[in-house]
């Protein structure tokens, strides 16, 4: 019995032929979800953003202008309504009253007696509130930990391999955050913790696969010594495909069944780990690899110490011919 092959052992596809394509579009994108942040905002949840929030579902779908209306009648703050996962599933938002545990309550019984008279079917899922002070804590460190994450990762791989690769390894991973923040802005879907660990997951996936890569890479580099970088890169990338298209499309249909049949708690989470697979399998492909190349590295990169400066400056010369 013949084993799968997804990718046949001779594959030889060309990705650096599109690296200035790639790269200048990965370069637009972080702009474009940097701005989407900036002027949208991302629609952070009551983990974040503080407050009170009841998940209520309907029978039937229902009008948010009509549903607003009657929160707003229930004397309770302005609220915030958006369809969760479904039209029959509404996220009601509203600001956190003062006083004790006792006004809470008053206030989340005041406001379902006034949705129960508008619409009897109403059943209320869960409601969770949190304080301003521990959503601004909790914003603080989320941010904190991804930045984190990011730098110590990219000074492990600037010590593991060279400072290129930790400079390539850094772009990737801004790349892969970025594009996901701004995927969250663009469709304003709530951002709350799962979503931050979901990020954290994806900057974790991302450097691994990079990690494979850049490790080929590294081999090759000493391997051919007179190959031009190009090549080497591309080979590398081939010789990896068949682990990085097994792995991605596993975690790929593993989420989408999730994002499907995972429900509305899970669905943020499940989209966002989704997309962040797709991004971070194209940014390791497409961004990490061909940065290596702008920033010098080449199989004279990898030239022992001890043979000193004369056979390095030889090594190099002879990678920037492309002698065989």
């Amino acid at each position: 019995m013949r084993l799968l092959k997804l990718v046949p052992d001779n594959t030889n596809f060309p990705f650096l032929r599109w690296r200035n394509t790639a790269v200048w579009l990965s370069v637009l994108l972080i702009l474009a979800s940097i701005a989407l942040v900036a002027i949208r905002g991302l629609n952070f949840g009551v983990d974040f953003a503080g407050g009170l929030m009841m998940e209520v579902r309907f029978e039937q779908p229902v009008e948010l202008d009509e549903l607003r209306q009657t929160v707003n009648s229930a004397d309770a703050g302005e609220g915030s309504l958006q369809a969760f996962g479904d039209p029959r599933t509404v996220s009601v938002r509203l600001p956190l009253p003062e006083g004790d545990d006792a006004a809470v309550q008053k206030v989340v019984a005041q406001v379902q007696d006034t949705i129960r008279k508008g619409h009897p079917d109403a059943e209320f899922r869960r409601v969770e509130t949190v304080s301003g002070k521990v959503s601004g804590e909790l914003v603080r460190d989320g941010a904190i930990a991804m930045v984190l994450a990011m730098v110590g990762i990219s000074i492990y791989i600037w010590f593991r391999f060279e400072w290129q690769f930790g400079v390539g390894a850094l772009f990737a991973l801004v790349h892969d955050v970025a594009l996901t923040l701004g995927f969250f802005a663009l469709t304003q879907l709530e951002f709350d913790l799962n979503i931050v660990a979901a990020v954290l997951t994806i900057i974790g996936y991302s450097l691994n696969d990079t990690i494979v890569i850049y490790d080929r890479i590294r081999e090759n580099l000493r391997k051919y010594r007179k190959m031009e970088i190009a090549d080497i890169l591309n080979l590398s990338i081939n010789e990896t495909l068949s682990r990085t298209i097994v792995t991605s499309v596993s975690m790929m249909i593993a989420l989408g069944t999730l994002v499907v049949l995972g429900g509305s708690v899970l669905f943020g989470f499940s989209v966002a780990m989704l997309l962040g697979i797709v991004i971070g399998t194209y940014s390791s492909i497409f961004v990490a690899a061909p940065l290596l190349m702008w920033m010098g590295v080449g199989p004279h990169s990898f030239i022992p110490n001890d043979q000193g400066p004369e056979a390095r400056l030889k090594a190099k010369a002879d990678a920037q011919r492309g002698q065989v």
